[in-house]
């Protein structure tokens, strides 16, 4: 977004802006570069174009994130689906974190919301399986209701989804964007009834915080999201305003390559090269393989799938176009000249695929040192790590 802002000689804020509105890049380029601030003027928020949503950083714990942001907004942090919704009347739609369209697949979200006494809504939330008793079902069980096009009806008798919003974007023909984010929620909670609204409190106090953490944890979800009050809704971009607290630490990483598997696993490609976003030098670093947690339904498909992102191969190892995005949990990060980075994970194990994720989405090599930082050690400089091919 910088570069085509000087190309074209706009103010990068004005392409941001633009981006977060139009939902992508190419579209804004394209007008920056042939007409200008002129071109960028025509992208404004409006219904049924989704925005990229605002993404979150990490903090170490609930008092990492209030020494941060201060007194904060807490809410609960569901295992869900990210959804966007729009209405305009009885026209609903509904979009995927990716701003795919899944309407089709969600009927009784789609019901929900045309019920809204609102004539005009722009929601952003979490659609989720629920047990009987209220827990959470596992991510990819919710997610087994995104993408269908047959069977949707038994499937939802099945596995209904409960949505559960936590900002408001745009409301009877106004943009809350630049609203702070107590605005925005107070707007949310004024059009909305308090069963679909997340669970949110609003505190300074690290026992007050850590007690609300305890009790989302309790009812079996992954833990909170701490929020600045006074933040606008900055689409599309993972800034430090937003932070999620969750008790074992966890990364998103692009899977780079994998290696095929031994015994049991032969015939399958089990070790994954895992690869953080280097946004100043470009592509991925690798930061370390894995390959423990993963089921046998899961060897098989990524095996499938790997395959078919492949871009070259030797005689143990397929590399791939970096498009798939895995979460790792990881019990440190510790330094290693082996990887350029100059970090690696330790005792990496994966939780899951992200399929709801791009690349672009992933954890960045400057966040991964970070926390390296934050345990009191400085990583080996840049120069001084080997770069492994896999990374590039």
């Amino acid at each position: 977004m910088e570069a085509v802002a000087q190309a074209a000689g706009v103010p990068a804020e004005r392409v941001r802006r633009a981006v977060m509105a139009a939902g992508d890049l190419p579209s804004v380029a394209k007008a920056a570069l042939l007409e200008g601030d002129a071109g960028l003027s025509r992208f404004a928020i409006r219904l049924f174009r989704p925005v990229l949503p605002m993404l979150a950083d990490s903090a170490d714990d609930v008092r990492d994130a209030l020494a941060r942001l201060g007194e904060a907004a807490l809410e609960f942090k569901l295992d869900g689906a990210r959804i966007q919704v729009h209405k305009s009347g009885d026209d609903v739609r509904i979009y995927s974190r990716r701003l795919n369209e899944v309407t089709g697949a969600v009927p009784e979200l789609v019901e929900v919301v045309r019920a809204l006494p609102a004539r005009e809504l722009m929601l952003d939330g979490e659609a989720i399986a629920l047990q009987p008793g209220g827990t959470p079902h596992p991510f990819q069980t919710t997610m087994r209701r995104f993408g269908r096009k047959l069977d949707v009806d038994r499937l939802r008798q099945e596995l209904p989804l409960a949505p559960f919003f936590f900002d408001i974007l745009y409301l009877d023909g106004d943009s809350l964007l630049d609203e702070p984010q107590e605005r925005r929620f107070e707007a949310l909670t004024e059009v909305l009834p308090g069963g679909i609204v997340i669970p949110r409190t609003v505190t300074g106090s690290g026992d007050a915080a850590q007690g609300f953490l305890d009790t989302a944890l309790g009812r079996g979800h992954e833990g909170i999201m701490a929020k600045a009050r006074d933040a606008p809704y900055e689409a599309g971009n993972r800034g430090q305003r937003w932070l999620k607290v969750k008790p074992a630490q966890t990364l998103d990483l692009a899977v780079l390559a994998a290696e095929w598997g031994h015994g049991r696993r032969r015939g399958w490609l089990s070790n994954l090269h895992l690869g953080a976003r280097d946004t100043e030098g470009g592509g991925f670093v690798m930061l370390g393989k894995t390959f423990k947690g993963m089921t046998d339904e899961m060897l098989a498909w990524q095996t499938i799938r790997l395959l078919q992102l492949e871009i070259s191969r030797d005689d143990y190892t397929v590399y791939v176009r970096p498009e798939l995005v895995v979460e790792v949990a990881f019990n440190d990060v510790q330094a290693s000249p082996q990887y350029p980075g100059g970090v690696a994970l330790r005792f990496a194990r994966v939780k899951r695929y992200r399929t709801d994720k791009t690349a672009d989405q992933a954890d960045t090599i400057a966040a991964v040192q970070a926390i390296f930082r934050g345990r009191g050690r400085s990583p080996p400089a840049r120069g001084e790590a080997r770069r492994d091919p896999a990374a590039l």
